[in-house]
């Protein structure tokens, strides 16, 4: 019998035996990264549910021409599996799937993985103190502890716009996509301007017979260093991967220093945006055009974009930015919010992604029968640290609510939600199987009362609109601190904020 529980999953208090002592949701970098963590720590019995046909996230949807990051590659990647052989201080995303995939097999995690496994139902068993999860299919799996690895930028932002049914031409949304669909030739519209539109403008600018760009708001715009690493630098990180570290260190807290400008520190917030100011007119030499990508909001406001020829593709000849937004679609005519048309035979939308509201084809229902994601849609999502809700015990998130960046990696938050995940895991054994953890409310509505106050002070408070902000302007997704501070504040959960409940 010891045996047939030990392999086949661990049995509680009452008889009842669960499949996994933890279940993870997601395979890019935080599903990656906490299952690595686990198997570290000898904790073999767990699963990672991947809806795909392979792991990477983002990276694995996003194709589009010129996809990247906007992080460097030493900082955006784990600090426990370096990688010496990135081509360029920016890698794209080729580069970085390759990554996650090799961390895979580094990590011999590849066994825990399950693919084409989409998570759409979890209910959490109050009298045994697991959940119950369903894939599509309608299959239950059993977790004493979920951990949420969803990602925030993977379910496509398509705005509705009057007279959209009527275009007869070729439409898609730039993390959907038609690589088949030749752009050689064509009159192409791209409707938005943010992180994707200028990774990918610059390139199919060379391809297209006239492109116009349908800009609603302009985004402040920074030179993107990006040299190719020298084989003799990648030799030398081979060696010596101390000085890898020390790179990635001083990277790390330069992008600290220039978040404090986000934070409130006006000089430093003034400096740079001073610095995109003197980049728009050293690269543009057309004065109308310097006005019409000027934002009028505070740099930082919205999200920092890195581009070396977005300016330069914007003053060729066939190339047309239109700066009041797209208004309506009449057959494949598309009418700006000023009366200036254009006539095109492809759209594409580079219009981000729903990341302020929490939609997802997925179910989460705690104690008492209480619905998550339909309690959010009042609230907009919060959570104790972006990690914990009060009445879904041991359901943990990871890049959850509040903790996303304007200024540095993403990946510094997700180790350190990796340690509280360990410490969460690791206070359940002492406890025993006949107890869980349930985040305190009050504490939970105070840190989130907090949170919101902070941006008050910050940058993101001075009025701009952005998908920092879900549909009742409340910013849900950054976080409002330094990531070194929040990385001290979750090294371990605070006991005394959670409750002990008793099966």
């Amino acid at each position: 019998m010891y045996n047939f529980v030990f392999q086949f999953g661990l049995m509680d208090s009452s008889g009842k035996v669960y499949d996994y002592e933890v279940a993870i949701i997601g395979a890019g970098f935080a599903g990656l990264g906490a299952a690595i963590k686990l198997m570290e720590r000898g904790r073999n019995n767990f699963i990672v549910f991947e809806r795909a046909e392979e792991v990477g996230g983002t990276w694995r949807d996003n194709t589009y021409p010129g996809c990247g990051c906007d992080i460097p590659s030493i900082l955006y990647s784990f600090s426990f599996y370096q990688n010496p052989d990135w081509t360029e201080a920016f890698s794209g995303q080729e580069e970085i799937l390759d990554y996650l995939k090799k961390s895979v097999v580094h990590y011999k995690i590849a066994d825990q993985i399950q693919f084409q496994t989409e998570i759409i139902e979890a209910k959490f068993q109050e009298s045994e103190g697991y959940w119950i999860l369903k894939d599509q299919n309608g299959k239950p799996y059993s977790a004493r502890t979920v951990v949420a690895a969803l990602g925030p930028l993977n379910v496509p932002n398509i705005p509705s716009f009057k007279g959209q049914s009527s275009f007869k031409g070729k439409s898609f949304h730039s993390s959907e996509w038609d690589h088949d669909y030749d752009l050689k030739g064509k009159t192409v519209a791209v409707v938005g301007t943010g992180a994707s539109a200028l990774q990918f403008i610059p390139i199919i600018a060379k391809e297209v017979e006239s492109l116009h760009v349908f800009q609603r708001t302009p985004a402040w715009v920074i030179a993107k260093p990006n040299p190719s690493i020298p084989s003799f630098v990648k030799s030398i990180f081979r060696v010596l991967p101390f000085y890898m570290k020390i790179i990635r260190w001083i990277m790390f807290w330069f992008l600290e220093f220039r978040g404090l400008g986000f934070l409130g520190n006006d000089f430093i917030q003034r400096f740079f945006q001073w610095e995109s100011e003197r980049y728009i007119k050293k690269t543009i030499s057309d004065t109308k055009l310097q006005n019409a990508v000027t934002p009028d909001f505070k740099f930082g406001c919205k999200r920092i974009l890195l581009s070396n020829d977005y300016y330069q593709t914007l003053e060729m000849d066939h190339v047309h930015l239109i700066d009041s937004g797209l208004n309506l679609i009449e057959g494949n005519t598309l009418h700006a919010q000023d009366g200036r048309k254009a006539e095109v035979d492809t759209i594409i939308y580079g219009t981000g992604f729903h990341a302020a509201d929490f939609i997802r084809n997925f179910e989460i229902t705690g104690i008492g029968g209480r619905s998550l994601l339909n309690e959010w849609k009042t609230t907009g999502p919060e959570a104790y640290f972006g990690m914990c809700t009060n009445g879904f015990p041991n359901l943990l998130f990871m890049a959850g609510p509040n903790t996303g960046l304007g200024s540095n990696s993403i990946i510094h938050v997700i180790e350190s939600q990796i340690n509280f995940i360990i410490d969460y895991i690791e206070s359940l054994d002492e406890l025993g199987s006949k107890k869980y953890l349930d985040v305190n409310e009050m504490m939970e509505e105070k840190y989130n009362k907090e949170v919101q106050q902070k941006f008050g002070k910050t940058v993101w408070g001075s009025g701009c609109k952005s998908w920092y902000l879900n549909k009742k302007g409340k910013n849900t997704t950054l976080l409002p601190e330094l990531p070194s501070a929040y990385r001290r504040k979750i090294k371990k959960i605070r006991k005394e904020d959670f409750e002990i409940i008793e099966i």
